[in-house]
C-alpha cells in the first residue's frame, strides 16, 4: 500500500525509517497505542495523508499477522516489518527499500519490551492510545536511523533468525482469500476522505505506470 507515496515523495535526502507503530491486536480488530513518524522526506502538505495510510496499513497487517510471527512487505521502494509478540501487542515499522530487515525486526523487538516494561497490559486493550510511553518512537526512529550502525548489534540476537522472517512482495499477498485492498480503502472508517481520495488517485497513476494492485 506503502508504494503509492511515490507521488509525493522527495527522491533526494530521503530517510530510511519512516514510522513506528505500536499496536494491540484484538480479537476483532487491531487498534494503535503509540506511534511516531518520521516524514521530512514527503511534501509537507502530503505528510498527513500518508501518516493516515501508514496507521491504516499498519492496522490491516497486524491483523493479518499470526501471534507470534514476524512479516516483511515490500512495496516497491518501501517495506513495512510487522512483528505480532505472544501477548498480541504489536509493533510495525516503514522503512525503505535498503534498510536491512534483521535491523528493523530487532528495533522492533526491542521497542516491545520497553513498552511491555513501561505500559502495564491492563492498558493495551482499551482501544485507545496510551497516555505514557511519549516521543519513545521518535527516540528508536532516530537511534536505528543509521542501520550500519545496529546491524552489528542485530547479529547478536540468537533468537532472531533471518529465516523466521516471513516475506511477501505485495501487501494483497498477505490479505485473507477473497479481500480486495480497494474494498478496504473505502470501508475504513480511520482513513478521511481526502485521503481516500488520494488513494483513488495514486492508483490510476500507478496503473498507468504498470505498478499492481491486486
Amino acid at each position: 500500500l506503502i508504494h503509492f507515496y511515490q507521488r509525493i515523495i522527495y527522491k533526494t535526502n530521503m530517510t530510511k525509517l519512516f514510522s513506528l507503530v505500536i499496536l494491540y491486536k484484538g480479537d476483532t480488530a487491531a487498534h494503535i497505542l503509540k506511534a511516531g513518524h518520521d516524514l521530512s522526506s514527503i511534501s509537507y502538505f502530503q505528510r498527513g495523508t500518508a501518516e493516515n495510510f501508514i496507521v491504516f496499513t499498519s492496522k490491516i497487517l497486524v491483523e493479518r499477522t499470526g501471534v507470534g510471527a514476524r512479516q516483511s512487505v515490500k512495496e516497491a521502494e518501501y517495506m513495512c516489518h510487522v512483528f505480532v509478540r505472544s501477548d498480541k501487542l504489536s509493533v510495525v515499522c516503514v522503512s525503505d527499500h535498503e534498510y536491512p530487515p534483521r535491523v528493523a525486526h530487532t528495533m522492533m523487538q526491542r521497542i516491545g519490551e520497553d513498552f511491555a516494561g513501561q505500559i502495564d497490559p491492563s492498558q493495551w486493550t482499551g482501544g485507545d492510545q496510551v497516555a505514557g510511553f511519549q516521543g519513545q518512537c521518535e527516540v528508536y526512529l532516530n537511534k536505528f536511523q543509521d542501520p550500519s550502525k545496529s546491524d552489528a548489534m542485530s547479529r547478536l540476537q540468537t533468537d532472531l533468525d533471518d529465516t523466521k522472517i516471513i516475506l511477501h512482495n505485495t501487501i494483497e499477498a498477505v490479505l485473507q482469500r477473497g479481500e480486495k485492498l480497494d474494498d478496504l480503502v473505502d470501508k475504513s472508517e480511520a482513513l478521511s476522505m481526502q485521503s481516500k481520495a488520494f488513494y483513488k488517485t495514486a492508483r490510476k497513476t500507478n496503473s498507468c505506470c504498470g505498478t499492481s494492485w491486486g
